[in-house]
Formats: structure tokens, sequence, C-alpha cells
């Protein structure tokens, strides 16, 4: 069987649809298995023994008429027995038509149903912990399988050079291992979903003033600034356990320091679910406009907690749709005060202070 699944965009996507990659040549270990992504997310799927061929899907292609025609025309040529549209937009779409393969599998929406042989609709609710991102992606390979799919984790596969290589970074610029070392989010992927910085700069405190644990941030070279400020806003105790500039300047630079740390706390996004994929326990914050069920993965209340604001004020959230909610994200966010948030962040660093990496 050769098979092509198709994710687009997002490295938390990409990252959790490499699952559906593991259940498929558990069953079938003689198939051929091609993932498109965008080249910028490669790093979180690079070495996955269960992906045989990558197709980068770049700006320039989807930009460009003649260049998408002819990417989708090499589609048509590799002549796959199966497509899975986890992407589900107008680009994939396409790509699914023109492929010619025998099965089509997506997510049902009315005015492209009729392109896919198989659609499934989301489920609204998790039944287990693995979350709706997990659940909804699982429900598309019930078609191929004879019998249902116990919840898989996604993986990041590091090599031994690099963690060898981020442990010599961690040890030159003075970090101890034999003390508690937290990974930060201190930055989402955009202002509506980046907790204020003042507050997290107070929840910063609390993890060293509890801890003394040694604190690393997670940044790329472009938001220092960004990150900058909210060192600034820090006691001047906590800065003193802040390595500013120990950071990784690459996505696997940053998955392989990440890999010592004892946990990552801060933002939900790529980071939290690169750290999740890791192995690491993760500590997520939530913005107040995103639905907590679709992300909130693996989730046990002690290696994975997260927190949301409609925790604490679920009035706040009656009645309302993402649409309502994701204008409101500035005045939700200062009422997601960390005073909320401390007693659930000092249970999940009592329990995870033992390091496992």
């Amino acid at each position: 069987m050769k098979l092509l699944i198709i994710q687009q965009k997002m490295i938390g996507d990409v990252l959790t649809t490499s699952i559906l990659f593991e259940v498929l040549k558990k069953k079938y270990p003689n198939s051929e298995l091609h993932y498109i992504i965008n080249s910028h997310t490669y790093p979180v799927v690079e070495g996955n023994p269960n992906i045989d061929k990558f197709v980068f899907f770049s700006p320039e292609i989807e930009n460009n008429k003649i260049l998408f025609l002819k990417f989708i025309m090499n589609i048509r040529r590799e002549k796959y027995d199966v497509v899975i549209d986890v992407y589900s937009k107008l680009s994939s779409n396409l790509m699914t038509l023109f492929s010619g393969a025998d099965q089509k599998i997506s997510y049902y929406k009315k005015y492209t149903s009729f392109i896919y042989n198989h659609t499934f609709e989301n489920k609204k609710t998790p039944s287990t912990s693995a979350g709706l991102a997990i659940e909804n992606r699982l429900l598309l390979l019930n078609p191929l399988l004879s019998t249902s799919v116990k919840n898989t984790q996604p993986k990041v596969f590091l090599t031994d050079v690099e963690k060898a290589t981020a442990l010599t970074f961690l040890n030159k610029n003075g970090v101890n291992l034999k003390k508690p070392l937290y990974m930060i989010s201190v930055l989402g992927s955009g202002n509506t979903k980046t907790y204020p910085f003042s507050y997290m700069a107070k929840l910063i405190d609390h993890i060293v003033s509890e801890t003394d644990a040694q604190i690393l941030f997670n940044y790329i070279p472009k938001q220092k600034q960004d990150a900058l400020s909210i060192f600034k806003l820090c006691a001047s105790d906590t800065q003193k356990n802040i390595y500013f500039d120990v950071f990784g300047k690459s996505l696997r630079e940053f998955m392989a320091i990440t890999h010592y740390c004892n946990a990552i706390i801060g933002n939900e996004g790529g980071a939290i679910n690169m750290g999740k994929a890791l192995g690491n326990p993760t500590f997520t914050i939530f913005s107040p406009w995103i639905k907590k069920e679709a992300w909130s993965l693996f989730e046990d209340g002690k290696k994975n907690v997260s927190v949301h604001l409609k925790d604490y004020s679920p009035e706040l959230f009656e009645n309302k749709t993402t649409k309502d909610l994701k204008p409101e994200w500035e005045k939700l966010y200062q009422l997601f005060e960390p005073k909320l948030i401390l007693k659930s962040l000092s249970g999940f660093l009592h329990i995870n202070l033992t390091r496992s990496a």
C-alpha cells in the first residue's frame, strides 16, 4: 500500500498528525508512507522512522498557480492507493481530488465531501485523556483498520549526537543538571496566545522562590526584545537564576536542550507539544479564546497539567463561541491573574522536581 497524508501549516499540527504513521506502520509494515508538510515544520518530524518520504509544500508553490499545478501533477504520478487529508483546506482538497487515489479520506465538510470516499465529523467532546486533537485524527484511520486504535502520543526522535551537543552546550554555559531546570515558553505564537508579560514574570518568580530552579527561556532571535521585557519584569533574585542567553537557535537545538529539563512551562503552542513529544512534564497556560478540550493532550493532573480561565470563571464563557471570545482576548487575559494559577503550578512543581532525562 502506498499512502499519502497531508498536514500543512503549524508545527503542533504536523507533530500531532505524525501519530498516524506509527499506527499505520504497525498495521501495514510493508507500506510506503509519504507526508506533505510545510518545510519549516520538518524539524519536529525529522528522523521519524515511520515516515518513508517527506514532500515539502512551500509558500512559493502555494502562491504560484503554475508551480501548484506541477506539484499536483507530481502527486498524481506517485499513484497513491490512499490519501488522508488532515489539513482539509482548499489546497489539500485539490491535491486529494487530482491524486487519483482509490481511497480519499478527510473530515466532513458539506462543500467538499464529494471529493472523498470517507469523511468523518469532528468529535466535540473528548472521551479520553488524549484530547480531541488526537482522537479526531485517529478517526481518519477507521477505513483502514479493522479494530479500534489505542491513543498514541506524538514522539520526537533526537539523535545521540544532538543530545550530546546540547549537554555540552548546557555545561559550558554553567547550567548545573543536578539542580532543577525548567524551560519557560514565555511567548505564544502571537499576542492573542501570549500570557501578559507581567503575569508571566510573577509566575517565574514563584517557580524560583519555590524550587530555586534554573530557568531557560524559549524564544527565537526576532523575539529577543519581548523575552527581555519579561526578564526585566522578574524580581532581581529571580533574574540571577535565568540563563537568558542559553537558548536553542533552531527547533532541533531547542528540543535537544529541552530534553534535559525537568519540565516545560508556559504558553500553549508548538513548544509545549514538542515537550510532550519528548516526554517532558508540561504545565500549559491556555489563551482564553482557545478551546482547551482540543489541545490538552494526555493530561493526568500530574505529569501534564493545563489551566484555562474557564476553569476558574466559567460564567464568562457561557453561550460564547470562539468567534465571540477572540476579540475579547486582551480583556480576558487581564482577568486570568497569576493568583488563580499558583496553586496548580505549585502542585505541578512538587510532583515533577525529579529529572527523568
